[in-house]
């Protein structure tokens, strides 16, 4: 074999893995959330949802340990907009691949988190989008598996029959 042909095709075939990746990022990246339903599948712009972000205030996260300002939208809207009736059933992925299906979403306590202290929520700080409670009820903010519906860094949601 000719010398230069072994690395011609080594940068060939890392050509091709480096658009094959470029293209997955592309279609698969924290500035769009999927939303699904059946057959149908849209993206929404993560950008936009915090442009709509309407709703401010401050409560305790048990995570941080900490009182925090948090900016979102009610997510039983959002699902009522996106899918004309808030579903039974969804099935959240996140960024990291954590997988969980849950029930009982027709409630406007629950708050798709856009904001954190000001600023757009990445993925560092398990985003871009987040759900919370925003009233914990009678529960103590102290015992973290009190809070273990909380989703963070979600790519995609979808509606279950």
């Amino acid at each position: 074999m000719v010398p230069g042909t072994v690395l011609r095709r080594s940068f060939a075939g890392l050509s091709v893995a480096l658009l094959w990746l470029a293209g997955t990022a592309a279609s698969a990246s924290p500035e769009f959330v999927i939303l699904k339903q059946g057959q149908q599948e849209s993206r929404l712009s993560v950008e936009e949802l915090r442009q709509r972000a309407d709703l401010r205030f401050s409560f305790y996260d048990p995570y941080l340990a900490d009182e925090v300002e948090i900016t979102g939208l009610v997510f039983r809207d959002l699902l009522h907009e996106t899918f004309g009736e808030v579903p039974a059933q969804l099935r959240f992925t996140a960024w990291d691949d954590y997988d969980v299906t849950l029930g009982g979403w027709d409630d406007p306590n629950w708050i798709l988190v856009t904001h954190h202290d000001g600023e757009p929520l990445s993925l560092r700080q398990r985003g871009p989008l987040r759900l919370v409670e925003r009233d914990y009820g009678s529960r103590d903010p102290g015992n973290l598996r009190n809070f273990n519906d909380w989703i963070w860094m979600i790519r995609e949601v979808e509606a279950l029959p």
